[in-house]
């Protein structure tokens, strides 16, 4: 029986890496990527080779593509690094013919301090209440380098999933320990903010039942309205009491990514009087566009002529392919620009859309997309 035409072709790609520092010698070495599901302790192909030599290595029966990895010694603490301890993107390859490539180990993370936050982050309370959601919750806090040597007040960015915010440390991702640089962004602008992040549900399931506003076959009970009311009613109230900000909705905005970013879009069209602007990242529309589309049609209506206008930055990856719940294959990019443009209809909305070429569903992306988000907002407030 002659072989299918249909079946599907498969790669062999030669890595050659050079380890070009004295540390770990002779330790096993592992690589995670998209080929093993990013497992960091799964696949060896041998040790660590001596300072400057090389260990070379078959990874067979690839499928087309593109292909991430990363090299670690067994987890992802420790994860190869750049000199100076900076957790560098995954290595990517084409794989569409029999080839090689060259790579090298220049440090690995754990050679370094695990935190990677700055001095102006800090933890506000390890357990701050949230009376409607019924939780206690992580709160970081980063405050200006000045903030102690002046009077001045500052406009806030309230963020979700607090614990990616700052710190390599606190950080669980995919791919790795990704954290979105927001101190680093800061520290290197000219405008200064305050930033609280609230970190999220650690359990996956709890995360989208605190985060999702609407019942559906990912969550029955959603606790987001709670959620949303708790950062509004509680949260915001004692950052304005206890630290000198700029309260007003013009100087207040929120940000966040995946299913933080839909739920930002809901802040911003439940709450228009509090959030001035929404940093929307990634948002996993898909999950509940009709009735968000439906909603922002609805908060249109009941906004108020005197409101001050609102400022939508939508970030999204064309190579961030997604399903419904219902198995439906849904391109982020569509639904932001759909979204969108519910949004330029009305002249209260200024709406910014970034969209990166090769931008994928993940941290390292969106630590990226931060900073350009960062000084549009801080020009809105000009």
């Amino acid at each position: 029986m002659e072989s299918s035409a249909m079946e599907e072709i498969r790669y062999n790609l030669t890595i050659d890496i050079t380890n070009n520092t004295d540390k770990f010698i002779g330790e096993p070495l592992f690589i995670a990527g998209n080929f093993n599901k990013w497992k960091p302790d799964v696949f060896s192909p041998g040790v660590i080779p001596g300072l400057g030599q090389h260990r070379r290595f078959v990874l067979s029966n690839l499928q087309k593509g593109t292909l991430e990895f990363r090299i670690t010694r067994g987890s992802w603490a420790t994860v190869t690094s750049g000199i100076n301890g900076n957790l560098e993107a995954p290595f990517t390859v084409t794989v569409g013919q029999e080839a090689s490539v060259s790579i090298h180990i220049d440090a690995w993370r754990d050679m370094f301090p695990a935190s990677t936050a700055s001095p102006q982050v800090h933890v506000l309370d390890e357990a701050f209440f949230l009376p409607e959601l019924n939780v206690r919750k992580k709160i970081w806090i980063y405050l200006p380098a000045g903030y102690q040597k002046t009077e001045k007040r500052y406009p806030v960015i309230y963020m979700h999933d607090g614990q990616h915010l700052f710190d390599e440390a606190t950080s669980t991702g995919r791919t790795g320990p990704v954290e979105w640089r927001v101190d680093e962004t800061i520290d290197d602008s000219p405008h200064d903010a305050i930033v609280v992040g609230i970190d999220s549900a650690a359990d996956a399931q709890e995360r989208k039942n605190e985060y999702l506003l609407n019942p559906g076959e990912m969550v029955s009970e959603p606790q987001g309205r709670s959620y949303l009311s708790d950062v509004v009613s509680t949260l915001k109230p004692f950052i304005d009491h206890h630290y000198r900000t700029l309260p007003d909705a013009k100087h207040t905005a929120m940000a966040g990514s995946s299913l933080g970013g839909l739920l930002t879009l809901y802040a911003g069209l439940l709450y228009p009087e509090v959030f001035g602007s929404l940093g929307i990242f990634s948002p996993s529309v898909w999950m509940d566009d009709r009735l968000l589309l439906s909603d922002a049609i609805e908060s249109r209506l009941r906004q108020k002529a005197d409101l001050h206008r609102q400022n939508y930055y939508l970030y999204g990856g064309e190579q961030e392919k997604r399903a419904t719940p219902d198995a439906v294959a849904v391109n982020m990019t569509g639904n932001i620009r759909a979204f969108a443009s519910v949004l330029q209809d009305d002249h209260r909305f200024e709406v910014k859309i970034n969209i990166n070429p090769v931008g994928k569903h993940g941290a390292l992306y969106w630590q990226t997309a931060f900073p350009p988000f960062y000084e549009w907002w801080y020009k809105t407030l000009l």
